[in-house]
């Protein structure tokens, strides 16, 4: 299933696509797209709903954040050997975990705001991994029970405010507001047979600077799973973005950055895909 929200920001509906790629309204069924829709016998209720049976919803359609209510947004650094080579960074012998705000969170096609100061805004494609029950030291070979669910991410960020102000840590340049669209929409893992083999692209004003694998992850999403639930556990609903392939501003030769007017396009195989214009703060 492909699972989502429309409409307006703060009024958005549930909703779920067709076979032909409609959006069918979903309230009907379920309040909204959140860590309570995202259970199994939730996921299991909906599946046997006859979506042709639910009201088409006509276009042009806003789609929002495509779960509602992230209690935490976990991001995993240099998790594709290509990237890191890029990055003149070595593969890190455990995952690098940081935080992004959920203030950051915004629907796919959002405009991204230029924060005040920025001098260094850059672009990263992702898949993100939706958790969909609680999840505390679990087990690397249950660790596909505890996820519902994938999405594309951009995981905006100032290289400025990440690499270059005082402070030591990456959160300051990740967070700022608008740094974290997510959807079109939740694909359900039943159809994601293998996250590891997904195509992953980004376009910035029409030009390719992405085009990578999710087979080049150094660690996979139920490692990752496994992995964060040593330390912290995971809530139905939360996210957790996985890394991004080579081809980031900050590696291009000398580096590019993102300016007022330039626009974004992103996608992930059997995902849809994002288009983001970046804006200047008002």
């Amino acid at each position: 299933m492909k699972l989502l929200r429309y409409g307006l920001a703060g009024q958005e509906r549930p909703g779920i696509l067709d076979k032909d790629g409609k959006v069918r309204d979903l309230s009907s069924v379920v309040t909204d797209i959140n860590g309570a829709t995202l259970s199994d016998e939730s996921l299991k209720n909906i599946a046997a709903v006859d979506i042709n049976s639910l009201p088409l919803v006509d276009d042009p359609i806003r789609f929002g954040p495509c779960v509602n209510h992230v209690g935490k947004f976990i991001c995993i650094g240099l998790n594709y050997a290509d990237h890191a080579a890029e990055s003149g960074a070595a593969v890190p012998a455990e995952p690098v975990v940081f935080m992004k705000a959920t203030s950051a969170i915004t629907g796919p096609n959002d405009n991204v705001i230029k924060p005040r100061n920025s001098t260094k805004l850059d672009w990263e494609v992702e898949l993100g991994i939706i958790i969909g029950k609680h999840s505390s030291y679990v087990e690397l070979e249950d660790a596909l029970d505890h996820i519902a669910g994938y999405c594309v991410i951009n995981d905006i960020s100032e290289r400025n405010f990440q690499l270059e102000r005082p402070g030591g840590q990456w959160d300051k340049g990740k967070g700022c507001d608008t740094f974290g669209p997510i959807g079109p929409y939740i694909v359900t893992k039943d159809e994601v047979p293998d996250p590891l083999n997904l195509n992953l692209w980004l376009n910035v004003n029409g030009k390719t600077f992405q085009n990578g694998s999710t087979n080049k992850m150094v660690y996979g999403p139920e490692f990752l799973v496994h992995y964060l639930s040593q330390f912290m556990s995971l809530q139905p609903g939360d996210i957790i973005s996985t890394g991004t392939p080579p081809g980031v501003g900050l590696g291009q030769k000398p580096p590019l950055y993102l300016e007022v007017g330039d626009v974004m396009e992103l996608g992930i195989e059997g995902m849809g895909s994002q288009t983001q214009r970046v804006v200047s703060l008002q």
